[in-house]
């Protein structure tokens, strides 16, 4: 709570300082920062909701048996795919992992999900197959699902 006030106090501060700087350019930048909240929201609200909803019809004894600490490699698995294949931006992944971490998810799991989501593009392969060529996607594909695997344990067995 009182990092997050800090924060505020810091962006205010900066922003005066920007204004008395050069108003015009901060009233641009934040013209252009209101643009990409309104075009972010509807992707935010509507993630949100459908987790919220899918917490509200699943229990957290579910969740915790599909992806819990107690799912073992199969959970691990499971939300591997499903963030590999998934694509959402991070800032909408983390407060979704942090509700189904609140809602009995193990730690490994959620790791496994975050990095699989992050760091590789199933949904995106066709344009980066058109750029890059096939055997250097599938590849890097390849390679980033089994880092994210090897940082999911990794971090499953720091933090458990």
């Amino acid at each position: 709570m009182i990092s997050t006030i800090i924060f505020y106090i810091l962006a205010s501060a900066a922003l005066i300082s920007s204004l008395a700087a050069d108003r015009t350019k901060t009233r641009k930048a934040l013209q252009m920062a209101w643009k990409s909240f309104v075009n972010i929201a509807p992707s935010f609200v509507g993630v949100i909701l459908l987790v919220g909803i899918m917490l509200a019809f699943l229990s957290p004894e579910f969740i915790s048996r599909i992806i819990g600490e107690e799912s073992g490699a199969a959970g691990v698995l499971l939300a591997s795919v499903v963030g590999a294949v998934t694509l959402i931006p991070g800032f909408i992944a983390f407060p979704t992992a942090s509700l189904l971490l609140h809602s009995g998810a193990g730690l490994t799991p959620i790791a496994a999900f975050i990095s699989s989501l992050m760091m590789v593009g199933v949904m995106t392969l066709p344009v980066e197959i058109e750029y890059f060529g096939t055997r250097v996607s599938i590849s890097r594909n390849t390679a980033a699902y089994l880092f994210s695997l090897a940082a999911a344990f990794i971090i499953g067995a720091v933090l458990s």
